[in-house]
């Protein structure tokens, strides 16, 4: 259970207080009743059960008390609900280091295989998005269920120089957004945006993003800060690290994979137009923190096989949503229940005539 509002929690220091006052005036009520002898042998031939009947209706109050202080407070549960309308982003990296060949025939070639076996083990009701980002992100196909689209989105990615993985990230909140109004769009590049508030830790959206990379992030927004949209909006991020630790040699990308980037000219190469070695260069503490940040988890793959592997395995197959509910209500009715019994205990056991 959460709180919506758990700065009222201050208020429970009410009750020690209270307690203390109680005790005070018990004290200063028996140093009074001592002066006469004969109610202090009363007092002794009284029952011992006596004493709970005095005490257990300002127990009772007590409880009332925190009870609708914790009313205040808006307490709030959260219930995981299986739900059909799911939306899964595919954010791939199609930066220049991609046409490395440490993988066979290419990590391109083979994150292509991968995702499209992905898709097409998916249930038909499940929407699926592609987002390509190199060094800015692009949405390649909307969430759809079409299958054939999905596919031939894949097939026509080309690569491009830098590698932002930020921008990867804000563009698939952005995507889901469009289609989930209960997913608000990012704000990371609208500094003058009202941002929405967080959702309740634990609470998520039946949406998620897949991402894949296998580099470092060199432009675009910081990845943890577009991770924070993410996790603010309870959209659950996956990563995927992809590549060997020995890297490859490079001689740049061939005429089939050359893309265009506004204001860069030809991608071919994705700016290694010398060649050189890729190694894996994977920011993997990164990559781990945008996972944990918002509920996702990563992932490692250093060969076709793993990547697929790693793609089957996602926990796709059953995806809740969470619903937020407000039980202010309940806390208040339990204290109106102890008040109540208060009320009639202490009628009982001490009349006022």
């Amino acid at each position: 259970m959460n709180l919506l509002w758990p700065g009222f929690l201050a208020m429970l220091l009410l009750i020690p207080l209270l307690i203390a006052v109680y005790v005070w005036m018990l004290r200063r009520k028996r140093r009074f009743a001592v002066r006469y002898s004969s109610l202090s042998i009363v007092r002794q031939a009284m029952p011992q059960y006596s004493r709970f009947r005095r005490h257990f209706p300002f127990a009772l109050f007590l409880a009332a008390l925190g009870s609708l202080i914790i009313a205040l407070g808006r307490p709030i549960v959260i219930t995981a609900i299986p739900t059909n309308q799911t939306t899964i982003i595919l954010a791939i990296d199609v930066s220049g280091s991609m046409c490395a060949v440490d993988i066979a025939p290419s990590r391109i070639e083979a994150a292509q295989a991968a995702a499209i076996q992905f898709i097409e083990s998916q249930k038909a009701s499940t929407q699926i998005g592609i987002v390509a980002f190199s060094g800015f992100a692009e949405l390649v196909r909307p969430p759809t269920t079409d299958r054939d689209k999905l596919v031939a989105a894949i097939q026509s990615l080309l690569t491009g120089r830098g590698t932002a993985i930020g921008s990867g990230i804000v563009k698939s909140i952005d995507t889901i957004a469009d289609i989930d109004s209960s997913v608000a769009p990012t704000t990371i590049n609208r500094p003058d945006a009202e941002q929405p508030p967080a959702v309740p830790e634990g609470a998520y959206a039946p949406d998620i993003i897949v991402l894949l990379t296998d580099g470092v992030a060199t432009t675009g927004p910081q990845p943890i800060d577009a991770a924070q949209q993410a996790a603010d909006r309870g959209v659950r991020v996956y990563t995927i690290g992809f590549g060997t630790e020995q890297g490859a040699e490079f001689a740049g990308c061939g005429q089939r994979w050359m893309g265009r980037q506004p204001f860069q000219g030809g991608g071919g190469g994705g700016g290694f137009p010398g060649g050189g070695r890729f190694r894996r260069g994977i920011d993997e503490d990164t990559l781990k923190q945008i996972a944990d940040m918002t509920g996702g988890e990563y992932y490692s793959a250093e060969s076709a096989s793993e990547l697929q592997n790693v793609f089957l395995n996602l926990p796709t197959s059953i995806i809740v949503k969470h619903e937020v509910m407000e039980v202010s209500v309940m806390f208040t009715a339990l204290g109106a229940v102890f008040v109540a019994l208060a009320f009639v205990f202490s009628m009982r056991w001490h009349p006022l005539l």
